[in-house]
């Protein structure tokens, strides 16, 4: 191979004009592009000739002067050598092979990665799929010789980098770090894509790097570890509504949880879901990505370290110690009888943190409720205590309720939801204790007694305990469909349960029963094929 890549004097390109004119290929018309192509050919292959003199001043100025049109007429003849197969293209332009193998070596020119993309996608375009003749198959390992150097070409020592570098009025040690910024960005931008842009390849298969390497990148280029994440979120708060299963599908091809492993990318993700809830005041989707990407992250740090390796304070260091821990805990780990202790607990803690200001700040309300929606369990594990038949509804949990749907109201505020949704409760609650149970009277239960309509959130908060009542009671399952479609009334009340229902069925396996599941399953369908409204 050395012969191949080494000699510049020695062209073996010429012994594969003559296997070229021997190949028997169909001669269509040249068109007007091919025409100027084998036209343009001719003329830079003279300008690379003289440019191979790169010690000359006047010749790396020189191709400095033509670089822009050179890289042009490389993207142009990639357009056209495209469209052909490796015959054709010896047939047509027997002298491409030279102005390539020229190309490979002037170091001007593979100082720049849009010259480097177009050089190598020619190069690949050369290459026979299928080779049939010895010749052919030389051919082809001639050009991963090309290929192998190009892409190692900036292995050069600053001995060979100073011969242009300073030419251009830059030292050795200014240029290497806008050479390292601009390879880094035209790789993300190549990855990012689930092929090589245009590549004549059989197949459009996606880039595959290791995760150390992935990891390794995002460390070292933050911009990369942003657009990651943006793209992300593109995918996962589409127009279109994706499932919850289907959006831990895209969180774990992503590879950020297991990224996020280390704090430092970890820190950074979370200020961008932190950034995304703000600007859409807490929106559904965005809590549900959230918290399908805090589960995720857990499973790899189960997988991948068996224990965590840092502090909780270097992932929530806003947070407070005692809460972060309490919060931290797998709920659905906890056995069933010994689940209340644990949530009133944080419930306290909780209301601390928010209501009382002598020790606390502006910042306190949002950083604990952005601290508690990284845990969506336990706010179901809440609701499944509150409808608990054989005890008073606790205050603390209804509290805990509100405080996750409506941060953003004050301490009155909340104590009047809290003292509705629990009459509403106990109204709900005595229902189940007679027989037999219809939906009308849940109806006629979940109105407001007062003339004053409901606000928006306790309005949301009603319907929630409503369809957990209608999914985990058994009394419920009997008349759910009659009141579901009593509750979907509109579309965007339609939305809204079909979300719920969505999140049961994702957390099923934890919080609710065989029957539960099924049935929610069943509710789901009928409204994703439209409800009757009555």
């Amino acid at each position: 191979m050395t012969e191949f890549v080494t000699e510049q004097n020695h062209h073996p390109w010429r012994k594969f004009e003559a296997a070229g004119r021997g190949v028997a290929v169909l001669r269509l018309e040249m068109t007007p592009d091919a025409a100027d192509l084998a036209s343009d050919c001719q003329f830079w292959l003279q300008k690379l000739s003289v440019w191979e003199q790169a010690s000359s001043k006047e010749t790396q100025q020189d191709t400095c002067l033509h670089l822009s049109r050179f890289q042009e007429f490389l993207k142009q003849m990639y357009e056209i050598l495209k469209e052909m197969d490796s015959r054709e293209i010896l047939e047509r332009f027997p002298k491409i092979g030279q102005l390539l193998a020229k190309t490979c070596w002037n170091p001007l020119i593979l100082a720049y990665d849009e010259s480097q993309k177009f050089l190598v996608w020619c190069l690949c375009c050369l290459m026979n799929k299928e080779p049939r003749t010895p010749g052919e198959s030389e051919l082809n390992f001639w050009i991963r010789g090309l290929l192998s150097h190009v892409l190692s070409a900036f292995r050069f020592d600053v001995k060979e980098v100073a011969l242009f570098t300073e030419s251009l009025g830059y030292e050795p040690v200014d240029y290497w770090p806008s050479l390292l910024k601009n390879m880094v960005l035209s790789l993300v931008s190549e990855l990012r894509e689930s092929h090589l842009n245009g590549l004549n390849t059989q197949s459009r298969k996606r880039i595959i790097l290791p995760m150390c390497s992935v990891v390794s990148l995002w460390f070292r280029h933050l911009p990369s570890l942003e657009k990651a994440v943006l793209h992300l979120f593109e995918k996962l708060l589409s127009s279109k509504r994706n499932c919850l299963r289907e959006m831990e599908c895209c969180v774990k091809e992503s590879l950020l949880p297991q990224a996020a492993c280390h704090p430092a990318i970890f820190r950074i993700v979370d200020e961008m879901f932190r950034s995304v809830l703000l600007e859409t005041d807490g929106a559904p989707e965005v809590l549900a990505a959230l918290q399908i990407f805090m589960s995720c992250l857990a499973e790899a740090l189960e997988k991948e370290h068996k224990q965590m390796k840092f502090s909780l304070k270097t992932y929530f260091p806003y947070g407070a110690p005692s809460l972060t821990a309490m919060l931290s805990q797998r709920p659905e780990a906890i056995p069933q009888r010994h689940r209340l202790q644990p949530l009133l607990h944080i419930s306290q803690l909780l209301r601390e943190a928010v209501e009382d200001h002598t020790h606390g700040s502006q910042r306190d309300p949002f950083e604990s409720w952005f601290l508690l929606t990284h845990f969506g369990g336990w706010v179901d594990l809440a609701v499944e205590q509150l409808l608990q038949k054989e005890a008073e509804p606790p205050a603390d949990l209804l509290w805990l309720l509100v405080f996750y749907y409506s941060p953003q109201d004050g301490s009155q505020q909340r104590a009047q939801t809290v003292v509705e949704l629990k009459a509403l409760l106990n109204r709900l609650l005595m229902l189940l204790r007679s027989d037999p149970l219809s939906a009308a009277d849940l109806q006629k239960a979940a109105e407001s007694p007062s003339a004053d309509p409901r606000p928006p959130i306790c309005r949301q908060l009603v319907r929630r305990l409503l369809l957990s009542l209608l999914l985990w009671t058994p009394e419920g399952h009997a008349v759910a469909w009659e009141a579901v479609t009593h509750m979907a009334h509109t579309d965007a009340v339609t939305h809204e349960i079909v979300g719920f229902l969505d999140q049961i069925l994702y957390r099923s396996d934890h919080f609710c029963a065989e029957a539960s599941r099924k049935l929610a399953g069943e509710l789901l369908q009928g409204l994703s094929s439209g409800p009757a409204r009555v």
